[in-house]
């Protein structure tokens, strides 16, 4: 006989409220029915599995029921929380007849506020609440002891359902009545019992924020069915209490340090002793937790993002719509000029750019992620960079995007490093153990993380985002730590040129300050040039005046914002497959753009690869999304190629000066915006007929051709003088000379001469294309004959010219 087992005179406490409310908690779950049926029968009968321990009750339904027991349990809820446990106990025990009693939990949803981070006071403690925030660091699972049966090592007592207070928690003393034994106990580990049990980091989110201050974090508490439930990065709302827990990091600490810290090792003993651990003598933490029972995402319908995104599909978010919203939806799709009214609607305080707005619109949609029978993952998601002068509205573009996307994350490049873009290794204070802490990208996961001055970012840290932008995975190997997590986000930059100004007469790449690695892979890159124009000039200052003079013009919105992204998240579930003229399209520009790549006169911005290719496919799987099409159609990528061109080619053809000015500096102080100066040092100035004096400077005007003209003559001269040298080859003549090809240029364009002066400045004009293609591209051989004397004859004013056998007309 166990001599614990008599009575001992011990008083307990009986709280009568606890047992008048689980009395009254089980009566609910008996009675309560829903549609003509008890609603949580079926769902009690479910708790006898091996691993299901946890009844989940919606916190309206007992409203509904009694308002007073509703009452209770918001005020008194850790209070409580242990009854309406037992009560679900029971109540599983009674449906199904079983002999053995099991220990089950309950959690409570749809609790009717939500609380910010922010707003979680000591006025808190105890009651029932629900929070809401972002997961920014997950702990491992640990098994928990949360009642420990012990072995007193004196008298062998037994000692039963110790509870433990959040720490390893001994019996305050021997239940025998004669042992008197206070501190040597055993934990009987077959006895007690065990739970799940995982600690996860939130964080307030960016919205919530008040300016100028610094995120508040609290630490939530997970437990049973719980664990596991939430990833680094994902806002949830979490139900459950807020406690009071002791500071175990700072109490696992040795007392006293007998070292003065490093402040004060000239003698000042100011911090003092705080305490020998041998003498029971410290200072006691304590902190604030969240015990956690319901987890469960925040608004998982159409800008929540927060259900994985495989497990939804169209006629699930079908479902969660109204009448009314699938209705506008369908209309939204069968809009003529959706492509234009989105964007009008997304950036209604952003004049022009429509090309930019277009790509960040198919950036949102993104293309589909694939997998390949050996297992890669494809990414579909888009990233775009936006370069150009300052005052562009790149910033603004960037913070739009950001404050309207449901998961977005933005950064600015010079304050960010690469662990604090990818994720950080980090020890815990209490367990000392090693944990990730979810950076930029990994909270922007299924979103978009947009980047600011992306060009004054170290170079070391640029390269860590090289695997998140193209394998969207993030590898770690740090403090013992292996791991590969998920970043599949969108990545929007903006960048300034080198300089401040974008100087149209160098490529891309030297116009900024990034590698070609990752220049390739971003999709879209878009130049935005401060260029003085009256009109867009008029335009932009009219739109900023009325901005700020709280003018709204919303006669160009056709939907609202929350339609947009309603309209985006349904599509974003859509999984367009091309079909085979679509796909012969594709492999068609691709061709193309390789030709043109490899043949180009100009300086080209960087080598068109198989990325370009693939950023065709996702921005035309994004245009059938933004469509509801099922399948990629050849309007579908006519249009993406002609997206890729303005971003990418656009870049490789500056203007082209046909001056003969690098002698003559003076001339480049005005136009310096608009035109490009192309000084090459191999182009003589042999032009007798066209000499620049200094009195002609003023009003001297400058032969300036866009790239497209300048292709087109260089395009006209060369297949006219390659048929030419074909047709006197047979006749055996001797070849074509340079005055032949001016004046058959100028007989093809004699339309388009009315005067004397249009003649001159015309052949002026061809013989200024034609010496660039001599010297300067070196596309035209000349063949000149000089004496020994190394005096130029006559004829080499007019040499006979021949096309560089090598070269390909596009």
């Amino acid at each position: 006989m166990d001599v614990a087992d008599v009575q001992t005179g011990q008083i307990r406490i009986h709280d009568e409220v606890g047992v008048r409310c689980q009395k009254l908690f089980q009566d609910f779950l008996e009675e309560f029915k829903e549609d003509d049926g008890l609603k949580y029968v079926e769902p009690a009968k479910e708790l006898l599995n091996q691993e299901r321990n946890t009844l989940e009750v919606s916190f309206e339904d007992i409203e509904k029921y009694n308002q007073n027991l509703a009452t209770a349990i918001i005020e008194e809820y850790y209070r409580l929380y242990a009854f309406l446990c037992h009560a679900v106990g029971n109540f599983v025990k009674d449906i199904t007849n079983s002999k053995k009693y099991k220990e089950c939990y309950v959690s409570f949803t749809e609790v009717a506020t939500r609380h910010k981070v922010r707003e979680l006071t000591t006025t808190k403690i105890g009651t029932l609440l629900r929070i809401s925030g972002q997961v920014i660091r997950t702990h491992p699972v640990h098994p928990e002891l949360v009642s420990g049966t012990f072995v007193c090592l004196d008298c062998q007592t037994v000692i039963q359902n110790v509870e433990q207070q959040f720490k390893f928690t001994n019996p305050t003393i021997c239940r025998n009545p004669v042992c008197c034994n206070r501190r040597r106990f055993m934990l009987d580990v077959d006895k007690s019992t065990f739970i799940d049990f995982q600690k996860v980091r939130i964080q307030e989110t960016q919205a919530e924020l008040p300016r100028g201050c610094i995120p508040r974090s609290v630490e939530v508490i997970l437990r049973a069915e719980n664990v596991e439930t939430v990833q680094a990065g994902d806002r949830y709302d979490f139900t459950g209490t807020l406690i009071v827990v002791p500071d175990v990091g700072s109490l696992s600490m040795p007392g006293a340090r007998a070292e003065p810290g490093s402040r004060h090792k000239g003698g000042d003993d100011s911090e003092g002793v705080r305490g020998l651990k041998s003498l029971g003598v410290r200072d006691l933490h304590y902190r604030m937790a969240f015990l956690c029972c319901s987890v469960q995402a925040t608004n998982p319908r159409f800008g929540g993002m927060e259900l994985p995104a495989d497990e939804i599909t169209p006629e699930m978010m079908k479902k969660q719509m109204t009448d009314g919203e699938w209705n506008h939806m369908y209309e939204m799709s069968h809009d003529r000029n959706l492509y234009q009214h989105l964007i009008e609607s997304l950036f209604p305080s952003i004049h022009g750019n429509d090309e930019v707005k277009r790509g960040i619109l198919l950036m949102l949609f993104g293309g589909v992620c694939k997998t390949t029978i050996e297992g890669t993952s494809l990414r579909g998601d888009l990233n775009c960079c936006i370069v150009g002068d300052p005052s562009t509205a790149k910033s603004q573009f960037l913070k739009q995007v950001s404050e309207m996307s449901p998961r977005a994350v933005y950064t600015s490049g010079k304050a960010s490093t690469a662990a604090g873009l990818t994720a950080a290794v980090v020890k815990d204070e209490e367990s000392s153990d090693f944990v990730i802490e979810a950076g930029a990208l990994m909270l922007a996961d299924n979103g978009v993380c947009c980047i600011d001055e992306f060009d004054k970012m170290d170079p070391k840290d640029q390269v860590a985002i090289h695997e998140a932008m193209e394998q969207q995975t993030i590898s770690i190997a740090k403090a013992g730590v292996r791991a590969t997590l998920n970043a599949r986000t969108s990545i929007l930059a903006a960048a300034n040129p080198i300089g401040g100004r974008y100087d149209r007469s160098k490529s891309l790449q030297q116009n900024i300050q990034l590698s070609a690695p990752i220049m390739s892979r971003f999709d879209l890159f878009f130049i935005l040039v401060d260029e003085c124009n009256e009109i867009i000039d008029y335009a932009i200052a009219r739109k900023i005046v009325d901005l700020h003079s709280n003018i709204e013009e919303t006669a160009q919105q056709k939907y609202s914002k929350e339609d947009v992204l309603q309209y985006i998240a349904f599509a974003k579930k859509f999984k367009p497959i091309l079909n085979k003229e679509a796909a012969e399209l594709l492999v068609n520009n691709y061709n193309h753009l390789r030709l043109r790549d490899n043949s180009s006169v100009g300086r080209s911005t960087w080598r068109i690869t198989v990325r370009q290719l693939e950023s065709m496919i996702r921005l035309s799987e994004a245009m059938a999304k933004m469509e509801i099409s099922d399948e990629v159609k050849p309007k579908h990528v006519r249009e993406a190629y002609r997206l890729l061109n303005k971003s990418i080619i656009r870049v490789e053809q500056p203007d082209i000066n046909l001056d003969d000015d690098h002698d003559n500096p003076a001339l480049d102080i005005d136009d310096t915006q608009q035109q490009s100066v192309d000084q090459s040092t191999e182009e003589p100035a042999t032009n007798g007929d066209t000499p620049i004096a200094e009195t002609d400077v003023p009003v001297k005007k400058k032969l300036t051709l866009s790239f497209d003209e300048y292709k087109n003559i260089s395009n006209m001269i060369i297949v006219y003088m390659r048929n030419e040298e074909t047709r006197l080859e047979e006749e055996n003549n001797e070849g074509i000379h340079r005055s032949d090809v001016v004046a058959w240029y100028l007989s093809m364009i004699e339309e388009r001469i009315e005067s004397e002066d249009d003649l001159i400045e015309m052949k002026e004009l061809v013989e200024k294309v034609v010496d660039r293609l001599i010297y300067h591209d070196q596309i035209i051989i000349p063949l000149m004959t000089s004496n020994l004397g190394g005096k130029e004859s006559q004829e080499d004013d007019d040499p006979l010219l021949v096309v560089h056998p090598n070269y390909i007309v596009e």
